[in-house]
């Protein structure tokens, strides 16, 4: 049986900067805050824990007073940096570049006295993040059935959370020219990122979407590896499902059931942007030791190969 990991699944780079951050900070003085989970995927947080990182929620900020808080790739809205300095709070800052971007592109629409339309999923980190560009103001939508929430008698800005999915987007962005006259459509250009687009739809996160199609119908069966809070693991796997009916979702490799693998020739591993690859190294290494020409139980299950 051929397994094999989706060349292109994995981390992002936001999320591995962020890591990498909360790593050497950890390395540096082994105290370190996270405004709630540094990352959609349980398996990742319980080692970054054990490395020492405590997970708070905003309304234990007061728990790190005088401490150092690492604040996630998703970021925070302003309201977050001015309760931390209040108590006294370094903020170590591991927002996403891309992120932080479009948070200046909302703020300066916002001043110059726009309407702002926001394309994601209201309770989202990082649609909080955005939504604070605009004391609170901005408007999000993640469907056309929402789109009378908009006044339409307003030059309006339309911008995306980052990892949402581009056709929806566009179809809410046509459907929007046809009612505001002056529309614009929020992007992001900055040469030191060496990022052009526009959208300010993460091209890293769409850009998934054929590739992880490809992988998935080119396999027997797929094995999924994804935190289940994974707000992009949601949407990968549902396009990775569409694909290859047989796609089964894992958080790790003690999920893995005996019944996929009766009779199958090829087995694809990818996982969400959130996703660490030694956990999906992990996952590879537990099919092909525990299904390789043996017979072996898992659980409850009995699986026989040929």
């Amino acid at each position: 049986m051929k397994v094999s990991i989706d060349r292109f699944s994995g981390f992002c780079w936001g999320v591995v900067r962020t890591i990498d951050i909360a790593e050497q900070e950890l390395r540096e003085s082994g105290d370190l805050f996270s405004l709630g989970d540094v990352i959609h995927n349980p398996v990742e947080i319980r080692r970054l824990a054990e490395k020492g990182l405590k997970t708070i929620s905003l309304s234990e900020l007061e728990k790190a007073k005088g401490g150092r808080v690492l604040v996630r790739a998703h970021g925070e809205p302003p309201s977050t940096y001015k309760r931390a300095q209040e108590l006294g709070i370094t903020i170590i800052d591991a927002t996403c570049p891309v992120v932080t971007k479009v948070q200046e592109r909302i703020r300066r629409f916002y001043i110059d006295g726009f309407q702002v339309v926001i394309f994601g999923k209201k309770e989202h980190a990082e649609v909080l993040g955005l939504v604070g560009q605009t004391n609170g103001e901005a408007i999000v939508i993640k469907s056309v059935d929402e789109i009378g929430l908009v006044a339409l008698d307003r030059k309006t800005v339309l911008f995306s959370q980052t990892t949402m999915d581009k056709p929806t987007f566009y179809v809410l962005k046509e459907e929007l020219q046809k009612r505001i006259k002056d529309l614009v459509i929020g992007s992001i250009e900055d040469e030191a990122l060496e990022f052009h687009a526009k959208d300010t739809i993460c091209g890293q996160v769409s850009g998934r979407d054929k590739k992880i199609r490809e992988f998935a119908a080119s396999n027997d069966i797929v094995v999924f590896v994804a935190g289940r809070n994974s707000s992009n693991g949601k949407v990968l796997y549902g396009i990775a499902k569409e694909s290859n009916p047989q796609t089964y979702f894992v958080e790790d490799e003690g999920e893995l059931q005996g019944s996929w693998f009766d009779g199958i020739e090829s087995v694809g591993i990818t996982g969400a942007t959130s996703t660490p690859q030694w956990l999906m190294e992990k996952v590879k290494t537990a099919i092909e030791s525990r299904f390789d020409h043996a017979t072996q139980k898992i659980g409850t299950t009995t699986v026989i190969h040929n």
